[in-house]
Order: C-alpha cells, then structure tokens, then sequence
C-alpha cells in the first residue's frame, strides 16, 4: 500500500512548505533595491545633463557677453564710414565729424562702465597713476601730477590701465 492516497486524504502536500516570513522581506528589499539603484541611476543622469547644460549656457554667455557692447558700436563705425567717405572737404569739417564720433564712442564706453582716469593737477594715486617721472614743482604743490602722458582708464571701478604721469618733487 502507498502513502500517497493517504495524504491526499489528509491535504497535506510534501511540496508546499508554509510561508517564511524572512524570505518575503528579502524579496521585498531586493525589489526596494532595485528601486533605489533605477532612481540613483536617474538622478545621475539629470544631474549630467544639468551639468552639460549650464556649459553649453557658459559658452554662449561668452560667445555673446560682448554682443550689447558691439551693437552700441555699430552707430559709431557707420559714422566713421560716413566720414570716409566724404570727398573734398574742409580740415574744420574732417575735425568736427571726429570730435562727434568721438563723443559717440565716449558715451557708449560711459554707458558700459568704461571712465577716464585724468589726474593732472590732482594729487599722485599710485592705485590708479603709474609716475614715468619727477620734475620741480614749479607753481605745483609737491606729490601732484604735473603732466599725464597717456590717460588711464577705470572698468565699472577696476583699473583696467593706470594713468602715464609725471609728479611735482617734494622740495
């Protein structure tokens, strides 16, 4: 006689074993594992195209940083050219075109930050005067500029090149 019809009589199956409770929680942590590596995954790559991103938004700001700048030149070129192309004209008239163009370009540097630096008859700021000399100070207080080679130029409050002058002695 076998045993089998006996089980089945019974319902007791030798193949099916009662649930383990540590084997559901490990499918469980394998499944929220998973979970987490697809999200870190995910998150490494919008934070790659975040990163390609904002260089390819530094690279156009470089490309383009000047483009105001350029535009506010573009009157000034076109006087220029207007100028070049005058024929037989007066030396007054070829001044007065220049002392307008350079009013214009005088007023789009300004408009961008750009300030002339010249120091005659001021005192000498080693920050923003470079000294090429002394020389007495004849009808000049001592330390004060007596006469500017080359003017220096301020960029939004920053020295972009400093004054060529020359100082009165201190007697």
């Amino acid at each position: 006689m076998t045993t089998e019809p006996m089980q089945e009589a019974t319902g007791e199956n030798p193949a099916v074993t009662p649930p383990n409770p540590l084997v559901a929680e490990l499918e469980t942590l394998k499944a929220e594992l998973a979970q987490l590596r697809e999200e870190s995954l995910r998150e490494r790559a919008e934070l790659d195209n975040q990163r390609k991103r904002l260089a390819r938004d530094i690279e156009m700001a470089r490309k383009f940083a000047n483009e105001r700048l350029l535009g506010d030149l573009l009157p000034v070129v076109d006087s220029l050219e207007a100028g070049l192309a005058v024929k037989a004209d007066t030396a007054q008239h070829l001044r007065e075109g220049m002392e307008l163009t350079l009013r214009q370009l005088m007023k789009v540097a300004g408009d961008n930050g750009l300030v002339a630096v010249d120091p005659a008859g001021k005192p000498f700021n080693p920050e923003h005067h470079q000294a090429m000399g002394m020389v007495d100070g004849d009808g000049h207080e001592p330390g004060h500029v007596v006469q500017v080679y080359q003017k220096g130029w301020l960029l939004n409050d920053r020295l972009l090149r400093p004054a060529l002058v020359t100082i009165s002695k201190h007697d």
